[in-house]
């Protein structure tokens, strides 16, 4: 199965980093402009914690969506999902399935892998190089 899959890869990869930089960015947008029923219904402030979460994490989800300097952006978002799994979720109890976390954990992975692998194919990175970007192993 994996052979006939490899030559899906990098369009698997780019829809990834596409949907996962959608929904960062919804995560934002929802904590700064109350979308999706926001925090408690409604927006919450800019200058808190929380609000300088949603900036963060609709600038870097927008980034990473386009593709445009991805690297950064997902490293930034990684640690910035272990910040808040620290700080929201592991004091309620160690377990992300018991404390809420998941997502928390999961888009923190996720970003750390999107760190080390870059933009791939259909991103702003590889176009304004003028040709995809290739790896060598």
């Amino acid at each position: 199965m994996e052979k006939f899959l490899a030559s899906f890869a990098p369009y698997a990869y780019a829809l990834m980093r596409i949907i996962v930089g959608l929904l960062f960015a919804c995560n934002g947008g929802q904590k700064i402009f109350g979308w999706f029923g926001g925090v408690g219904g409604e927006a919450v402030p800019l200058s808190s914690l929380f609000g300088v979460a949603g900036i963060i994490e609709l600038i870097l989800g927008v980034l990473i969506t386009v593709g445009s300097l991805t690297g950064y952006a997902a490293f930034i978002a990684s640690g910035e999902m272990a910040v808040a799994y620290f700080m929201a979720h592991f004091p309620q109890s160690l377990w992300p399935l018991e404390n809420e976390g998941e997502p928390a954990v999961l888009f923190c992975f996720v970003f750390l892998y999107i760190a080390t692998q870059g933009s791939g194919i259909w991103s702003i990175d590889a176009t304004s190089s003028g040709r995809r970007r290739r790896r060598y192993y």
